[in-house]
């Protein structure tokens, strides 16, 4: 993290403004004041610290560095501490000092809390909470809740409350108070925060500061035709590849979700802005098991500047057999003002006989698969989308009026690269992402279609699982992306890794099975 002036002083008078706990690491929300000149904390800056939580002892039991300082920004800076032991509390302290940064008011469970919150374009508000414990894909009684604004949750004294206008799985829609409309974001150095109350209950405590982001006027002309949105945990191994095939067919746009990675994302993400400018942003979004949030996050975010949007893994790849290109099948369907959802198949594939993560991507590595189709996944208008933003499975509700189109195979599918190597498939056991999924972990719903069949609970590799998962030989993807993206004087593809120091004999015989490949495609084609 870069310093706000070189030789700038520690920003004094700094508070924690929140913390939250999750199953395997702390945020602590930073709270800078509203003069702050000086430079940002910087992870070398702070350590954290870990004290019995009875209050008895003024003597810490221990510190430790950071994991990671999140944001450049004096209002949104996360530093992210380890789990502290059971009987502690943790706070921040500053290197080689006695002085410690004061800690906030609340510490709050990741699993009961309001977490985001924007103002959308109709002034109404889009609460994002966890706690409430709704059902999948249904719209609950509004009537059982009222939203709630305020700066300070502890006292309801001076907190403002008005009617729910809808609520669905972790997703309220909320009347605006006027005075929150026509006042100042902040009140008491404190910005206002909204959350959500069960009548006759309790309140869900909070930390979503309202945020304005959509323009009341939107542009009568969209930036892009085709953007993608994706929530990703450490999947920044394949990010090159996904990202640079996907400009090439015609994605404009990537708004991308980080979930808390461990992988360094971001320098991959800077890496790509220097090579080619692509046209992406990384959100923050720490928020465990809150998939259905944050593509309906995105889909509001996204719906001034895109036509369309997709929301796909970093392991899924839109293939158009026909050829075409993503503009000419979205050109299709843009004249038809009534079409607000394209519904694409998904072909699931397997390890293809590999033991080893595929040097020329998976694209090219994987090409066994399962001969049956296991769901779709959608490309949507977001002007389309249901006001409740429900969805689930990457497909959204649909308001009235729209209709869904499902998409021949041969015109676009949706190559899903789910069983990979086992040292990449076992990540999938950390934890899912999706707020409804049970993690493969837990011993509910071990028959789910979401679970790999014959894996159970553990992450132990079955002795045959390079040969799973194979019924149906494709190679239509592979043979396009080598035809139009293969280097003709290197034979290599554009994402792969520049090797330092190689060994002769080996480059030449990586780049004899490279071109062995592309000749066994121009010969299966004869």
């Amino acid at each position: 993290m870069e310093a706000i002036g070189d030789e700038s002083p520690l920003s004094p008078a700094v508070s924690v403004r929140e913390t939250v706990m999750l199953p395997d690491q702390v945020l602590v929300f930073l709270k800078y004041p509203p003069s702050a000149t000086a430079r940002l904390f910087t992870k070398e800056d702070l350590r954290c610290v870990y004290s019995p939580d009875d209050g008895n002892s003024s003597q810490p039991l221990f510190k430790e560095p950071p994991i990671r300082i999140d944001f450049e920004d004096f209002d949104d800076q996360i530093v992210r501490c380890p789990v502290h032991p059971r009987g502690s509390t943790v706070s921040l302290d500053l290197v080689n000092s006695e002085e410690n940064i004061p800690i906030g008011p609340t510490t709050h469970k990741w699993d009961s809390v309001a977490y985001e919150a924007l103002i959308d374009r109709d002034n109404t508000t889009v609460v994002f909470v966890k706690g409430l414990n709704l059902r999948p894909e249904r719209i609950s009684n509004s009537s059982r809740f009222e939203c709630v604004y305020g700066w300070d949750f502890r006292s309801t004294k001076f907190l403002l409350r008005t009617p729910v206008l809808s609520i669905a799985q972790e997703i309220v829609r909320c009347k605006t108070p006027l005075s929150v409309l026509s006042g100042p974001p902040r009140f008491n150095n404190s910005y206002i925060k909204a959350s959500v109350r069960v009548k006759g209950g309790r309140m869900i405590r909070s930390i979503a500061r309202l945020v304005k982001r959509a323009d009341p006027d939107p542009p009568t002309r969209k930036e892009h035709g085709m953007c993608i949105c994706t929530m990703l945990r450490n999947q920044a191994r394949f990010f090159k590849e996904w990202i640079m095939y996907h400009a090439q067919i015609g994605v404009q746009r990537w708004f991308i979700y980080d979930n808390n990675s461990e992988d360094d994302i971001e320098n991959v993400i800077e890496s790509l802005l220097d090579y080619a400018n692509y046209n992406i942003t990384r959100h923050v979004w720490p928020w465990i098991k809150t998939q259905e949030s944050g593509f309906a996050h995105c889909a509001l975010r996204a719906r001034d500047t895109c036509e369309w949007v997709g929301f796909i893994d970093v392991d899924e790849f839109f293939h158009l057999p026909s050829g075409q290109m993503l503009h000419d099948v979205l050109g299709n369907f843009s004249k038809d003002s009534n079409v607000g959802e394209l519904r694409s198949l998904c072909h699931n594939f397997g390890p293809s006989g590999l033991t080893q993560v595929p040097t020329q991507g998976v694209m090219v590595g994987y090409t066994c698969r399962m001969g049956a189709p296991e769901r779709h996944k959608s490309i949507v208008r977001p002007e389309a989308l249901n006001s409740t933003l429900i969805n689930v499975v990457h497909h959204f509700h649909l308001s009235r009026g729209f209709e869904s189109v499902n998409l021949d195979p041969y015109t676009l599918v949706i190559n899903h690269y789910k069983y990979q190597v086992w040292d990449v498939f076992k990540e999938k056991f950390f934890r899912r992402v999706a707020t409804y999924v049970v993690d493969w972990q837990d011993t509910q719903n071990v028959g789910s279609k979401d679970r790999a069949p014959g894996l159970g609970t553990r992450a132990v590799e079955p002795p045959d699982w390079s040969t799973r998962f194979c019924e149906v030989n494709d190679t239509g993807l592979r043979d396009r992306v080598l035809e139009n993206f293969t280097d003709p004087g290197t034979l290599f593809l554009p994402w792969q890794a520049a090797i330092s120091n190689p060994d002769k004999e080996k480059g030449s015989s990586s780049r004899r099975r490279q071109l062995s490949v592309v000749e066994e495609r121009k010969t299966s084609r004869r």
